[in-house]
């Protein structure tokens, strides 16, 4: 890639644009205010949010993409025009872009995402697997024979993928991800307390006590929300046990797609495992900072017993 070439992460919950010599030039959640009335797009990302929550009745925030697909088109391509121009993309500099897919996304899909970035400004698109992009930005020896696994929880979809000689070798996907754990937190709450509280209030308790094993050093949180009885404004203390039950859910599926994808691994990259303190591939990488990643020992841990890398 050039200096001024980038690249993009289209997440289901945030949007990341990255340029060599510069690092991130963006970090935002995957947001764009609309005008009902003619669908334009208005702002991307934070300012989203402040657009709708300043004129609520004539501006709408809305995700454009689904479990990591494009769901609307034209939407995405106005997101996507925004983006590039707040990192400083104009007529006369139109960069190549490298895109982050989802590993089993169709060709329609795949060529949608490569049609929105050309559309929005870009000179040409290029499309790489995600699980594949985390392990390059980690520093995985991927490009050796030996293996790598990387397990990737995004916003709406966790994928995980054994890779090798710079390849993808055998990868699964499952439409779970930090929002259905935002979603399960809400469920509990709501069920056992009485008590009902946003999608940003869950997204802090799961980022504060969520975690698929006993914490060192356990504390509780005290979060507020509508008492459900009489619609009165309430707090209900949570504690890192409860919400390790109501997560169970979600990261058990996590747990038993990771053991899915590395049981599919060729035998002589699983061999790897036995020679390095890793899980059965030579390099175990969890994405820290992705929605839904627990903070204290992830899924993996307990599905093959060993300690994920990098160590938390």
């Amino acid at each position: 890639m050039s200096r001024r070439d980038l690249a993009l992460d289209l997440g289901t919950a945030n949007t990341l644009v990255f340029q060599g010599d510069r690092g991130i030039l963006y970090n935002e959640p995957t947001l764009v205010a609309v005008n009902p009335r003619n669908s334009e797009a208005l702002g991307a990302g934070r300012e989203a949010l402040g657009l709708a929550a300043a004129d609520a009745g004539r501006v709408v925030a809305s995700r454009p993409l689904r479990r990591g697909v494009i769901s609307d088109f034209d939407l995405t391509m106005q997101m996507i025009r925004l983006i590039l121009r707040s990192v400083g993309v104009g007529r006369l500099m139109r960069p190549r872009v490298l895109a982050c897919v989802p590993t089993h996304s169709t060709e329609v899909e795949r060529r949608a995402v490569e049609e929105a970035v050309v559309a929005a400004g870009a000179r040409s698109a290029f499309l790489v697997d995600q699980p594949l992009a985390a392990a390059v930005g980690a520093g995985l020896p991927i490009h050796e024979p030996v293996g790598s696994f990387v397990v990737d929880v995004g916003g709406g979809t966790t994928e995980m993928a054994v890779l090798a000689m710079g390849g993808v070798v055998t990868s699964k996907a499952i439409p779970v991800g930090g929002f259905d754990m935002d979603a399960v937190i809400q469920h509990h709450v709501r069920s056992r307390h009485g008590v009902a509280i946003g999608e940003n209030a869950a997204e802090r308790i799961k980022i504060e006590l969520g975690s698929a094993y006993p914490t060192a050093h356990p504390a509780a949180v005290e979060v507020k929300g509508r008492n459900m009885t009489n619609g009165m404004p309430t707090y209900v203390i949570l504690t890192p046990e409860e919400i390790r039950e109501a997560l169970a859910e979600p990261v058990g599926a996590i747990a038993a797609a990771t053991r899915d994808c590395l049981a599919e691994s060729p035998p002589e990259l699983a061999h790897d495992g036995e020679r390095h303190r890793f899980p059965p591939s030579a390099s175990l990488l969890i994405p820290a900072g992705t929605p839904g990643t627990p903070t204290d020992s992830p899924a993996c841990t307990r599905a093959d017993g060993r300690p994920p890398w990098p160590p938390w």
